[in-house]
């Protein structure tokens, strides 16, 4: 195909670690098509870092409570006017398929091995070698074959994100001037939505209580209290760790992982947006998903794999008659070891 002003929808509407992860794929598009129109479909709690994004021209937010079937076929409407040249799924699920197959688009592409029959919706199909769940593969190359396939250069991996906002920036500043500006910054973000993903308080205290006199440490979480954050902080003194939990939203933890010199998480969105941020270390564990297929990837990122054979399982929920075995698996020496080498401690 030629460099010429071609019409191209990405669809990819959920979650927020999987978004980040077809951002690379919108910027080799964006390399590879100077003066395309390149848009995007995405549900509302996704949009976060596709909505005014430089590399895209148009979003289409799906609100997926309020918005409704009325809103649903509005979008589609306004797809159809466009006349894309191109439109890909690169969610590869029934939700996905169906706008791919209504997009009217003159090709309508997916990679093959798509789930709940989404590949039917299209009319060009991309070979991989790779199932869509292999734990040995990343998601991020996976989308990048599609980049590849439409003649761009997938040999490196960029993120763009959205301009952060003087308001935001000020919030983070006036938070972080709180710090003590001669001690390195470690983020803890120990939740995310899969249960089965989550370490041990006992862990995440011994990282606290190994760095909280050597650096500066700062809690972030959702406004949900499972229990973790209060289990994990109630051996702590109030004045030693900067607890943020459910006080951030999604632009305000970006801006705030730009100002760490590491980030610490299990296979989370917010070790997703550290990642895209391109400023801390990223040190992330891994006990139900594989590390090579979500984990970030790159001379400053480093993940530790659950050491026991049903480790990963791609779980929601464990069937272990020894519950979360796997969790037990991870010392927590051995990521202070980790933290130690690459701050360099002493």
């Amino acid at each position: 195909m030629e460099n010429r002003a071609t019409k191209i929808l990405i669809i990819r509407r959920s979650a927020l670690g999987d978004t980040i992860h077809t951002l690379p794929l919108a910027k080799a598009l964006r390399d590879r098509y100077k003066d395309a129109q390149i848009d995007w479909i995405v549900e509302d709690k996704a949009a976060q870092f596709v909505d005014k994004n430089p590399i895209l021209d148009k979003v289409y937010i799906l609100h997926k409570k309020a918005g409704g079937l009325k809103e649903f076929i509005k979008i589609i409407r306004s797809i159809r006017k466009e006349r894309y040249d191109i439109a890909i799924d690169t969610q590869q699920l029934l939700k996905s398929g169906i706008i791919l197959g209504l997009s009217g688009a003159k090709r309508k592409i997916a990679l093959s091995d798509g789930r709940e029959f989404s590949g039917i919706f299209a009319n060009e199909i991309i070979k991989t070698n790779r199932k869509q769940f292999d734990i040995h593969y990343h998601v991020v190359k996976r989308n990048l074959e599609i980049a590849e396939y439409l003649g761009a250069d997938t040999g490196k991996t960029e993120f763009i994100l959205p301009e952060t906002s003087s308001e935001t920036k000020l919030k983070i500043k006036t938070i972080l001037s709180k710090l003590n500006p001669k001690l390195k910054t470690i983020i803890i973000a120990p939740e995310t939505t899969w249960g089965n993903k989550h370490w041990t308080p006992e862990g995440w205290k011994a990282i606290i209580s190994e760095f909280i006199d050597k650096a500066n440490i700062i809690y972030t979480g959702t406004e949900r209290d499972n229990g973790l954050c209060r289990n994990i902080l109630k051996d702590f003194k109030s004045e030693g760790i900067l607890n943020l939990q459910g006080k951030t939203n999604l632009e305000e933890l970006l801006e705030l992982f730009k100002h760490a010199d590491l980030v610490i998480s299990p296979d989370s969105g917010s070790a997703q947006i550290a990642w895209a941020s391109g400023k801390p270390y990223i040190i992330t564990v891994f006990f139900a998903t594989s590390s090579e297929r979500t984990a970030p990837y790159g001379d400053k990122y480093f993940s530790v794999q659950a050491e026991s054979k049903c480790s990963p399982c791609m779980k929601k929920s464990c069937n272990n008659k020894d519950k979360n075995k796997c969790i037990k698996t991870i010392d927590s020496q051995k990521i202070v070891k980790l933290i130690k080498k690459v701050l360099q401690f002493d």
